[in-house]
């Protein structure tokens, strides 16, 4: 599946339906994935990251990519999205239930991926639209003034990308430049996923904070071409074909 997500990122290479349908082995029937520690219960942490690896596979317009963008698009409560309270035991401290700054990054995550399909789609307002306008001001409602972000890291370069998807390109700004001020203490694996976001949804290749973003991956590349994760060599992978995508 890595060899087909590296081909389809180099060269727009189809995958097999072979490769397809193990990208999306495990699907619940109400359209989300469920998490390794959520039984099957489906989980939005993990439906998001389910559809970023069919992303890379250009299967984002097949059915099973698109009951999970809907079933996602059904998890929202007063604009923002939080996990099933019965995976509270389970989650991880990013996906707790009842926790705010989980609930920020659920609904950053969520919010990206709506606005991918949307973009992708090329609609307008787009099919997700009248969800993606409040929570982007849910988002917004949480920014500093210095554009400082009291939750994970990761939650500021994805509410970046949805801020600047729903035209609220100054606080997006705000956010980046609280990036760019930290740039240099990230580790590979958090540029590489700040920058292949922001490019995703349309930032421009020459704006100024993914251009420090790509001198920073070219300071932190190996010597046999990749970059190292932070959640061990098992996933350095992931992690190079996070940077190829934030660099084509």
């Amino acid at each position: 599946m890595d060899r087909a997500r590296l081909s389809y990122l180099r060269t727009g290479a189809t995958p097999s339906e072979d490769i397809l349908t193990t990208a999306e082995i495990g699907q619940a029937p109400d359209g989300g994935w469920p998490a390794t520690w959520g039984a099957e219960v489906a989980s939005i942490d993990a439906t998001c990251f389910r559809l970023a690896e069919l992303d890379d596979l250009g299967a984002l317009g097949r059915p099973a990519a698109r009951r999970g963008l809907d079933w996602l698009a059904s998890r929202q409560q007063n604009s923002m999205w939080e996990e099933d309270d019965s995976l509270a035991a389970e989650a991880p401290p990013w996906a707790k239930p009842g926790d705010p700054e989980a609930r920020l990054f659920l609904t950053a995550n969520a919010a990206f991926w709506l606005s991918v399909s949307d973009l992708d789609a090329g609609w307008g307002g787009g099919q997700y639209g009248a969800l993606l306008r409040p929570a982007g001001q849910a988002i917004a409602a949480h920014i500093g003034h210095d554009g400082s972000w009291r939750t994970f890291l990761v939650s500021a370069w994805l509410s970046a990308a949805v801020l600047h998807r729903q035209d609220m390109f100054y606080e997006s700004a705000r956010i980046q430049i609280m990036l760019g001020d930290r740039l240099a203490q990230m580790s590979p694996a958090d540029v590489a996923w700040m920058a292949s976001a922001l490019r995703r949804v349309g930032v421009a290749v020459d704006d100024w904070l993914l251009t420090a973003a790509r001198r920073r991956l070219a300071e932190t590349q190996r010597s046999d071409g990749g970059w190292p994760s932070d959640d061990g060599a098992a996933f350095d992978v992931h992690t190079t074909l996070a940077a190829i995508r934030a660099t084509r």
